[in-house]
């Protein structure tokens, strides 16, 4: 069975820190409560290891896993009892680096002033994104900050699975990518070359695919760093004008219209919209407050512009689905399961349902787009190579026929 290390609070409220053999995290969970203990965290011994590499990449104090983490173990925490400044307190003793640890510290020494949690992490200079902080200030007003801040670390778990699961889809086909086109350089500026060199010694007539390939591997022998120069302009250029609104809004609705991403976007897009939506609601925070913190996550500015739009119309008494609706951009089936809990006055729980379902759908689409893709890319450009490896070989056998 795999290694756990594990830290908790015994009954005198002393942290404990160990290491044990078990099946999963739940069941050092299990045992450490069965010997009276309050988990804090359990992860495997072999994590550990990365450290090193995440203090050479110097990670924010607060970001990805690193917040769910923290959202977790002060959830815990709280749900057992602790007092808010003991938890952080807690807390401060976990981080390894500095950073995060002045942070916390940051943290409770705002709270033991008499700062609500809220205030004092958004004091924390944007290391707390406005949703984490609304959605704390939410909990405090209902009084449920432990049951928040439990669903705070879900939606950030689930955020950052999706992420994760689109991330990982590309990585194949970029590399994919990289190592074919880097091939394919090669042959053009290394290989094909000396073959030119050596048909204009033979002095041979040559087809006028071989003369054309054989011109564009001296070009790119002479020119190489004309060409990298071009692409790293281009690609300046084009992330220059993607900050600009009016393009990136341009870019972002042509984007939407193509038959094989479009509707790709727009599930992703409608999935991380639903999640952080419904989880608002869920927690208190008021509709109209909720949207203008929910289109702050989407990436797509066209969307954005039809949220922001939908505000308006839900503000002049407008129901949600049709507000969204107007902009004819979001899925369908999204705007009808809104309705339904319109309708049924379970808007929050509908919203969640809906984000789990287009999770669902994009994770299928991007499946069946990278079982499609990878054949594709690795057809097209072994084709290319081929052609190359053709075109330079083709005089070379009409030689070796003519001389036999």
């Amino acid at each position: 069975m795999p290694l756990y290390r594990y830290k908790a609070l015994n009954a005198r409220g002393e942290m404990l820190d160990g290491q044990m053999e078990a099946a999963n995290d739940g069941e050092v969970v299990a045992r450490l409560q069965e010997q009276g203990h309050l988990p804090v965290e359990a992860r495997l011994a072999s994590e550990g290891g990365a450290a090193p590499l995440q203090a050479l990449f110097k990670p924010k104090p607060f970001a990805g896993a690193r917040l769910v983490q923290f959202t977790q173990q002060l959830a815990t925490l709280l749900g057992a009892g602790q007092p808010l400044d003991r938890a952080l307190s807690i807390l401060l003793e976990l981080p390894e680096d500095e950073k995060s640890k002045h942070v916390i510290a940051d943290i409770r020494d705002a709270v033991r002033g008499g700062a609500p949690l809220s205030a004092a992490l958004e004091r924390q200079h944007g290391t707390f994104s406005r949703l984490y902080v609304n959605m704390v200030r939410a909990g405090e007003a209902g009084g449920s900050l432990h049951e928040t801040l439990q669903r705070l670390a879900d939606y950030l778990e689930r955020s950052r699975a999706l992420k994760g699961r689109v991330v990982n889809a590309l990585i194949y086909p970029a590399i994919l990518l990289l190592v074919v086109g880097f091939a394919l350089g090669f042959l053009l500026g290394t290989v094909v070359p000396q073959f030119a060199q050596m048909y204009e010694s033979l002095d041979v007539a040559l087809p006028w695919f071989t003369r054309g390939v054989l011109a564009i591997g001296l070009f790119v022998r002479g020119w190489w760093w004309l060409l990298l120069g071009i692409v790293a302009l281009a690609l300046a250029w084009f992330e220059r004008r993607r900050r600009e609104p009016a393009f990136r809004a341009r870019l972002d609705e042509w984007l939407l219209r193509q038959k094989l991403v479009g509707p790709l976007l727009a599930r992703l897009e409608t999935a991380r919209l639903a999640r952080t939506l419904g989880t608002l609601l869920k927690n208190g925070v008021p509709l109209l407050t909720g949207l203008g913190i929910s289109r702050n996550v989407l990436g797509n500015q066209a969307l954005v512009a039809d949220v922001e739009n939908a505000a308006e119309d839900v503000r002049n008494g407008h129901g949600l689905s049709s507000a969204l609706g107007k902009g004819k951009r979001f899925p369908r089936l999204a705007l009808q399961m809104i309705q339904v809990g319109e309708e049924s006055g379970a808007l929050d729980a509908m919203l969640l349902k809906t984000a789990d379902t287009f999770e669902q759908e994009t994770a299928l689409a991007l499946d069946r787009m990278l079982a499609a893709l990878v054949p594709v890319i690795t057809l097209v450009l072994s084709v290319l190579v081929g052609i190359v490896i053709v075109s330079v070989l083709v005089p070379l056998y009409d030689l070796t026929g003519a001389i036999n």
